[in-house]
């Protein structure tokens, strides 16, 4: 377990010694890259190792066009590769956890306090998702350097990294409509073009699995196997409250308060719909998790006065260390997280 503890104790560090650190970069550099290693080195961690392996495993007898027509094609295109060369799993899942990096490089390095929007992201945004779904995580990495765009009044861009993105996993595109949401000029134009690719993007990436999907997270069994969905779409509610009750204090243009009201809004607008499925709103609330990122790293800054920036800062810590002290003794699934195994010492 202490290696988890370990890779936690990197952003804090970033906390508490940003200004005494002389070189930033070189230090964001070399903590990026120990997370990464951590994460895509992993060996038989996570719920879902046994059924990648297998999906890896398959594509040692598929054609590249057979691997490429696959769900998913780009994550599947990158197993095809790997397999092809003789390499092992550990290959995808290095290439995965870079794209995840990157992405929350890209999006704590925007925020106002980087280093403890990182170490919000641990507990279950680079431990969890990242070691558990990695479909789904690399999707999420790319999702992130879109929001970053977005957040800039980059429109385009940030559609280009979505679609990226929802070509290792097809929910990514749940999140495009977010930017005709967010416009701030031109309005009707943005939302118009945006719903061409929200068309074009459905049809090509979810409509043929619509039906499998449904049955899959709302009708079967599957549909409540996500057992900490609850709590992590709870996880999400508490930012969402919170940038609502000081949207006024959290942003630096009218272009970021759009996008994350929105985000914020979509956000406790799944919670009703938990009883529907439980598995179904927790994947969707996967795109969320940037809203506990940006909010609480700008949260001090609502503060009056020093002594009450540095307790909310210390107070967000403190959160996140429960987090992910809880997750670890009591989750139902942190079983298959615990112990932790790293492919250098196999």
């Amino acid at each position: 377990m202490w290696p988890y503890w370990l890779i936690l104790m990197l952003p804090l560090a970033g906390v508490t010694f940003t200004h005494r650190t002389a070189n930033q970069r070189l230090a964001w550099f070399l903590v990026l890259v120990l997370l990464g290693l951590f994460i895509g080195l992993r060996y038989e961690v996570g719920g879902d190792w046994g059924t990648y392996l297998r999906h890896f495993d398959g594509m040692r007898y598929l054609k590249f066009t057979d691997a490429v027509s696959l769900d998913d094609p780009a994550y599947y295109l990158i197993n095809w590769i790997v397999a092809d060369e003789g390499l092992s799993i550990v290959w995808v899942n290095l290439f995965c956890a870079a794209i995840v990096c990157c992405g929350v490089h890209a999006f704590c390095r925007n925020q106002p306090l980087p280093w403890l929007a990182l170490t919000v992201a641990i507990p279950y945004l680079l431990i969890v998702v990242s070691m558990g779904y990695t479909r789904q995580a690399a999707a999420l990495g790319l999702a992130l350097i879109g929001l970053t765009a977005l957040a800039k009044d980059k429109n385009r861009q940030f559609v280009f990294w979505v679609l990226l993105g929802a070509l290792f996993h097809k929910s990514a595109v749940l999140l495009l409509p977010i930017a005709a949401l967010a416009a701030t000029r031109n309005r009707l134009w943005t939302a118009l073009w945006v719903s061409v690719f929200v068309a074009i993007a459905v049809y090509s990436l979810l409509l043929e699995s619509a039906e499998n999907m449904w049955q899959n997270y709302v009708v079967d069994d599957y549909s409540q196997a996500s057992q900490g969905g609850a709590i992590r779409v709870c996880m999400n509610a508490v930012p969402a409250t919170l940038l609502l009750l000081f949207r006024d204090k959290l942003f630096y243009n009218d272009k970021e308060r759009r996008l994350w009201t929105w985000m914020a809004v979509l956000s406790l607008a799944t919670l009703p719909m938990l009883s529907l499925s439980a598995t179904g709103v927790d994947r969707v609330a996967l795109y969320f998790i940037p809203l506990q990122m940006f909010v609480f790293s700008r949260l001090p800054f609502v503060a009056r006065d020093a002594n009450n920036f540095n307790t909310i800062i210390y107070g967000t810590v403190a959160y996140y260390v429960l987090v992910q002290f809880v997750w670890l003794n009591f989750a139902v699934h942190a079983r298959y997280w615990l112990p932790y195994k790293n492919i250098l010492f196999q």
